[in-house]
């Protein structure tokens, strides 16, 4: 992923001051050297923080009492975009960010207010590098460590401040708690490129396809099963068909075959209750006053509910107006206090009647808030009243609602009394209630029985997941994926192998690999014992294979397309392991190492190496190393750019800030 820092900016405190800018060079190894205490070891901080961190890790005192806002001016394949923080003051964080975005952007002289969040900020920077959306475990039973990737995962690969960057137990940034430790495990593969993006989309597809089609087969079982149960039971309903009147008694006798049955059955699912009424029944005068009944009892029905939703419509809008209403009327009398107490403070020598103090300075406020009861007063007096014929159309709506009930009540009166008279009619009614719910059931039995091994339909669609569910996981096995991640480390490791000798360690000749499972490297000597970095001794090995390792990991990104780690490494003193442990404890404002000349020319490896490795990846990586270490160690290593020199009073913080 395309990602150089092209600035680093301070605001100050005071609007009198403009930002403080450090310009650094893409494509460049970049150097910040100064003596101690001169803020060096506050750009890492500064950088995380823009980008999001959860916490403020810029010391504080000195730095943060300075300044206002912390930023960074990013180079992306979409143009510079400019992030910002607030210094969080008593907290160890505020979300409040400033953002700019264009081809080139114009760093302000100050900042007054935010205009995004970290969130947003987040999100921008996570669709910048291109990361999945989905997690790494589509059961989602894993817990947090296997979430979706994010941006901030990423900067494990990009920083290596003074804590890390020699260090024994801890190779990355972030590793050294369990929770980025864990992740930074889960997001390796997908780092390496052996996990893609497609390949996590097609595993939650898998997931989802599995599920579908155990749900599927569970419903095809039981459908089966109950085909079994109903064509043992086909006689019943053909049985039960004739009882009805659906079927004649011909068609019902025993000895016919299932399939004659079947489409027998299929013709009785035709009809309706209506065909099995008797022409006695039908010509009896209840049963006719009964059916005119049922037809006016639905029009009433009708007609009313059309009523009531109009007389909620009108009610709604009535409550409306009066809540609008009372709340202009609540805001005149709460500002009517306003003008007595202007009368008041027009009077000479006034006196505050609620706390005894003067007027002095007030008027301004006052003025405000009598403008703004001036406002209400015009609002309400341009408030229209809601008209007189809305009150007569709403009596009218209730007269009607009264009027249709009251029909609707003697119709079902009329009703009861006519079912009430004839028994026949109560017979017929249940007849019907029986068929219909016959003909229902009737109507999904033959689905079934009709299909020995179930609905054809469904059998296609559990087919058709099968064969889905072949495809994916045949481009998604884990031979594959494992495939690519060794292809990926033998490739880290090869890397490595060309970096080790030009740095200062003890066993440059010896296979170094890096192990993602406890995420630290692994020496293999000529005794064939594999030895872990924690069991190397000395800061100048340990430093030698961080720096062989980074190196390493950001030549196999820059390699592959679409990566999204930044391609931004970050140092911090790395010739920290050279000082005098008596120099380094003491940490004086102004002092610098004297290294031996065998340090001083170990300190010089590193620096070459680092700017061997920039003409290697022609400009991918920027690299920022901030340092003691002055012109005299890196002056002679290529690509180097002087970013600037912290001595004789010059710092991070200008002076005049203090």
């Amino acid at each position: 992923m395309r990602f150089h820092i092209k600035s680093i900016i301070l605001w100050p405190r005071s609007d009198q001051r403009g930002p403080r800018i450090l310009r650094l060079a893409e494509g460049k190894l970049n150097v910040i050297t100064g003596a101690s205490k001169t803020g060096k070891s506050a750009v890492i901080p500064i950088i995380d923080y823009c980008l999001g961190s959860e916490r403020c890790a810029v010391p504080v005192m000195t730095i943060r009492d300075a300044c206002s806002w912390f930023g960074i001016v990013i180079g992306t394949s979409e143009g510079e975009k400019l992030l910002a923080r607030r210094e969080p003051g008593n907290q160890q964080s505020t979300g409040d960010m400033f953002l700019l975005e264009g081809n080139t952007v114009e760093i302000p002289q100050s900042i007054v207010d935010k205009n995004t969040n970290v969130d947003g900020v987040k999100r921008m920077l996570d669709r910048l590098a291109g990361l999945s959306n989905l997690g790494f475990d589509p059961t989602g039973l894993a817990g947090g460590f296997k979430g979706r990737p994010s941006f901030r995962d990423l900067l494990a690969f990009t920083f290596q401040p003074q804590n890390i960057v020699a260090n024994p137990d801890v190779l990355f940034f972030g590793a050294d708690t369990v929770e980025h430790k864990e992740k930074l495990r889960t997001i390796f593969p997908y780092v390496l490129g052996a996990v893609t993006p497609e390949l996590l989309a097609r595993q939650w597809e898998i997931d989802m396809l599995v599920r579908e089609l155990r749900r599927k087969e569970r419903e095809l079982d039981a459908q089966r099963q109950a085909s079994s149960q109903w064509r043992a039971e086909l006689h019943t309903w053909v049985s039960e068909a004739r009882d009805l009147g659906m079927l004649s008694s011909e068609l019902a006798v025993l000895g016919r075959r299932d399939d004659e049955l079947l489409v027998a059955l299929e013709e009785v699912i035709t009809k309706t209750s209506a065909d099995t009424n008797v022409t006695d029944t039908a010509l009896d005068a209840a049963a006719i006053e009964s059916a005119t009944l049922d037809q006016e009892e639905g029009a009433l029905s009708l007609q009313l509910s059309e009523v009531k939703a109009r007389i909620e419509n009108m009610t709604r809008l009535r409550a409306t107006v009066d809540d609008y209403t009372g709340a202009i009327k609540k805001q005149r009398d709460r500002l009517q206090l306003s003008r007595w107490l202007r009368d008041l403070a027009e009077i000479q020598d006034p006196m505050c009647p609620v706390c005894g103090g003067p007027f002095h300075g007030a008027e301004e406020e006052l003025n405000v808030l009598c403008d703004a009861l001036a406002n209400v007063e015009a609002t309400a007096r341009h408030l229209d009243p809601i008209p007189a014929v809305f009150d007569k159309e709403l009596v009218q709506v209730r007269e009607t609602i009264r009027n249709l009930s009251d029909r609707l009540k003697g119709v079902r009166i009329r009703q009861e009394a006519v079912v009430t008279r004839s028994t026949r009619i109560r017979d017929e009614q249940w007849r019907r209630a029986s068929v219909d719910r016959f003909l229902g059931r009737m109507e999904q039995a033959l689905k079934v029985m009709k299909a020995p091994q179930g609905d054809p339909t469904f059998t296609a669609e559990v087919a058709d997941l099968k064969e889905r569910l072949a495809s994916l996981r045949a481009a998604s096995s884990d031979a594959t994926a494992r495939d690519r991640q060794r292809g990926a480390l033998q490739y880290v490791s090869a890397s490595m192998a060309r970096f080790l000798p030009g740095l200062d360690t003890e066993r440059p000749q010896d296979p170094a690999v890096l192990n993602i499972d406890d995420l630290t490297v692994r020496v293999t000597g000529s005794s064939g014992r594999p030895d872990f970095l924690w069991e190397i001794g000395s800061g100048a090995n340990w430093l030698s294979y961080h720096v062989a390792t980074l190196l390493a990991l950001h030549e196999l990104f820059l390699s592959q397309m679409g990566n999204p780690v930044p391609s931004l490494l970050v140092l911090d003193q790395p010739s920290q392991v050279y000082f005098p442990r008596k120099l380094a404890g003491r940490q004086v404002i102004g002092d610098d190492p004297v290294l031996a000349d065998e340090d001083l020319e170990a300190v010089k490896k590193v620096f070459e190496v680092l700017g061997s490795a920039i003409e290697k990846f022609a400009d991918g990586l920027q690299i920022l190393v901030l340092d003691h270490a002055g012109s005299d160690v890196w002056g002679a290593s290529q690509n180097v750019h002087l970013v600037e020199e912290w001595r004789d009073g010059a710092a991070l913080v200008p002076s005049e800030w203090l």
